[in-house]
């Protein structure tokens, strides 16, 4: 059973730092992409980061340059390092992985992050 298990979120204020983990199990992590959402009140849910089994980094243009994805396959944990929040990154941020397999999608419960001006 895959399991996705998202942590570290919290209130921050504007100018600060937080680092997300997403603990995974139930597949082989090594071998599947792995990304970051995030969900804002009144808006859809939009691409944060992702990163696949190679490393290759993607990100979203709002976050460049201020947030880091990475993963350690030997822990088969996914991070987000946040630099520099700002309020527009208020949201509940979720770890997601689509099967290498089989293409199946899932989703961790997500962890809320707020940012104070």
């Amino acid at each position: 059973q895959v399991q996705l298990v998202e942590s570290g979120g919290g209130l921050v204020q504007a100018g600060g730092s937080l680092r997300l983990s997403c603990a995974a199990s139930g597949f082989i992590f090594s071998i599947n992409a792995m990304g970051w959402y995030r969900l804002a009140p009144g808006k859809q849910r939009e691409l944060v980061a992702t990163i696949t089994r190679g490393g290759s980094r993607n990100y979203a243009d709002s976050v460049k340059g201020r947030f880091t994805i990475s993963r350690d396959n030997a822990k088969n944990t996914v991070y987000l390092q946040m630099n520099s929040l700002e309020p527009e990154d208020t949201a509940i941020y979720y770890c997601n992985t689509r099967d290498y397999y089989s293409g199946d999608g899932y989703w961790g419960q997500g962890t809320q992050v707020t940012v104070s001006s």
